[in-house]
């Protein structure tokens, strides 16, 4: 088995010294009495997003708070999030929606119940 060198190369690396040459040419140097106005103008732009993303958040704790206060299921799960408020507040509409059915459904049936009456047991209408 041959005995590698130091001077010999491995696969996927360069030997020392045989790598491109570094650029002499330095990079342009900063102003050194602060930023430069694209640096204002994009700090500008980046502050105002963030505070743009405060408030929305600001926004969203603040309608949270408004849903615990309507519902008190959202205000039980409180403790844990923005996420049980929303389920808690679409909680709050399927109840709302399956009374709506069960309303519906119960007066159908009271319908029912009366022409079964009318028709059946009373021969107020008759069917020829």
């Amino acid at each position: 088995m041959a005995k590698r060198t130091r001077g010999s190369s491995r696969p996927g690396q360069r030997r020392p010294g045989s790598g491109p040459a570094r650029p002499s040419a330095r990079p342009a140097a900063r102003p050194t009495n602060g930023l430069s106005v694209d640096e204002e103008a994009r700090a500008a732009e980046l502050e105002s997003r963030i505070v743009a993303q405060e408030r929305a958040a600001e926004t969203v704790r603040s309608r949270a708070r408004q849903t615990a206060g309507r519902f008190p299921e959202a205000r039980r799960a409180g403790s844990q999030g923005l996420l049980a408020a929303r389920a808690a507040e679409e909680y709050a509409y399927v109840v709302r929606d399956v009374r709506r059915i069960l309303i519906v459904g119960g007066s159908l049936a009271a319908v029912l119940a009366v022409l079964f009456v009318l028709i059946d047991i009373l021969h107020v209408i008759s069917i020829a």
